[in-house]
């Protein structure tokens, strides 16, 4: 059994590049701090300052009805009816000015400092000891986003999507961590246990709000993180990886690679989606692949049982979709008699990959009534005898056939003798989505000429009408027309 462990990229030595501005969450509660000028967007940041629980204290002759309306009646501020002073800044921990002139702002500035306060002055960036950013309110879960000025825009859109990443159920959950996290330290071991606690609840966490049996699921998974539950707190995740390109990934599926102690990984997996996983997490390459030293089935089932049955989160990370050509159910059912809970994560397999990254949809209505996803290999390597090749050989039924490129000749031939064209349009397809992406086009017939030599990779082929599009859609694949095919391509 062929099992290669792999690191993360290295880190540079640094560790960590240059930040334009450090993200520091200040603790205001009951303290004291000041705001000059009565406008909107003066009063935008005194709700701010106390929503964050400090004492507010506004400067401004004539607020404007914004800021009246915040302040009046409510204890957590005071107005000063006056121009701020050089006098206000005592006591203060945090400053804020709205100025109308650059002079206003560098006496304001120059103020603060004398008198140790941190500063900020509205829309004026040069005159500020620190900048507000976009902000996503989950209290006691907060999130800053800053661009350190240069794009205040393209910081709400980063706000707007973490938005709909984070649900609004993520306050209960932080609450009730504050409120367990004693009890947590005092029964689990540091390190292994606890990790795997919070691991547990975090999943939990992103889900619906706590119901009125949460402390029942809190010492469930306590137990399950001490390895007293019926499964010994491990578990395995079988998690779709896609085509290649790591933006294809799931929200769900990063969640699991970040929640790893170990990873197994195929052959197709991109670096660049491993690089989204725990930086901790092990990682071992069980890779199968035709005509070469490879890994059995047995012998991944058998490590992922023992895995698991160590305590550990396992992720089965599998390129595309487990559930098609991925043999995920022998796994599934493996861990099902050895009572190791499993979870799938659905990916993106290459047969829809391929329809986007041509522009093409496998099913145009007046081309295709179907689409059929075939393996191009049977267990000994040849073309399957068992599929059904009259309906595969229907001129309106789009083929996607998976690892294909060994036994497309004989394909192409069968397909043929069935009934379908020899002029209808194949692409045969390598790293779909990934940079090295290439794609040819041809007939029925150059596949059955031998157009395909025996493939170093996998290949990925498309076959039926929907593909003529490729040309009348003016897509450019990089390759030759099929009428130069057999001077162009490799035997």
């Amino acid at each position: 059994m062929r099992v290669a462990s792999r690191r993360p990229a290295e880190a540079s030595p640094a560790r960590m590049g240059r930040l334009a501005k450090l993200p520091v969450f200040f603790g205001l509660d009951g303290r004291r701090a000041i705001v000059a000028g009565g406008t909107a967007a003066a009063a935008w940041k005194a709700e701010l300052l106390a929503a964050a629980g400090a004492r507010v204290e506004v400067y401004a002759a004539e607020p404007e009805p914004e800021m009246l309306q915040l302040i009046t009646g409510d204890d957590r501020f005071r107005l000063h009816a006056r121009p701020w002073a050089t006098d206000c800044f005592e006591g203060a921990v945090i400053a804020i000015c709205d100025a109308e002139t650059d002079a206003e702002a560098q006496a304001f500035a120059c103020s603060a400092r004398a008198a140790g306060v941190p500063h900020n002055v509205i829309d004026k960036p040069a005159f500020c000891a620190f900048q507000f950013g976009s902000i996503v309110n989950r209290s006691p879960v907060v999130i800053g986003i800053s661009t350190d000025g240069a794009a205040p825009i393209l910081g709400q859109a980063i706000r707007r999507r973490i938005e709909t990443l984070v649900p609004q159920t993520l306050t209960a959950w932080a609450e009730l961590a504050a409120r367990v996290r004693e009890h947590v330290t005092a029964r689990l071991k540091p390190g292994a246990e606890r990790r795997r606690f919070w691991e547990r609840f975090s999943d939990l966490a992103f889900g619906p709000a706590p119901g009125a049996d949460v402390e029942a699921t809190v010492r469930r998974l306590e137990d399950e993180a001490a390895g007293l539950g019926a499964d010994g707190g491990g578990r395995v995740t079988i998690v779709g990886a896609g085509p290649g390109d790591a933006e294809f990934l799931t929200i769900k599926a990063v969640r699991a690679l970040q929640s790893a102690d170990v990873i197994l990984f195929d052959d197709l997996v991109s670096d660049d989606v491993l690089e989204l996983a725990r930086r901790e997490a092990k990682r071992m390459l069980v890779g199968k692949r035709g005509g070469r030293e490879s890994c059995r089935q047995e012998d991944i089932n058998a490590l992922m049982v023992s895995l698991a049955g160590q305590g550990r989160h396992v992720v089965r990370l599998k390129s595309g979709d487990p559930m098609i050509f991925g043999r995920a159910g022998e796994e599934i059912a493996e861990l099902a008699r050895a009572n190791i809970p499993v979870e799938v994560v659905p990916g993106i397999s290459a047969g829809i990959a391929l329809g986007s990254a041509l522009g093409v949809s496998l099913t145009h209505r007046d081309l295709a009534h179907s689409v059929r996803f075939v393996t191009g290999h049977a267990r000994d390597g040849r073309l399957p005898e068992k599929l059904d090749w009259k309906g595969l050989s229907d001129a309106e039924t789009t083929l996607v056939v998976y690892m294909g490129g060994r036994t497309s000749r004989d394909l192409a031939d069968r397909l043929i003798a069935e009934g379908r064209s020899p002029a209808t349009p194949v692409v045969v397809a390598e790293a779909v989505s990934r940079p090295e992406q290439r794609i040819r086009r041809m007939t029925l017939q150059d596949l059955s000429g031998g157009a395909v030599a025996p493939p170093q990779a996998p290949l990925l082929l498309g076959i039926g009408e929907v593909f003529r599009e490729v040309e009348s859609a003016g897509i450019d694949a990089g390759v030759p027309e099929s009428a130069d095919l057999r001077q162009a391509l490799p035997r």
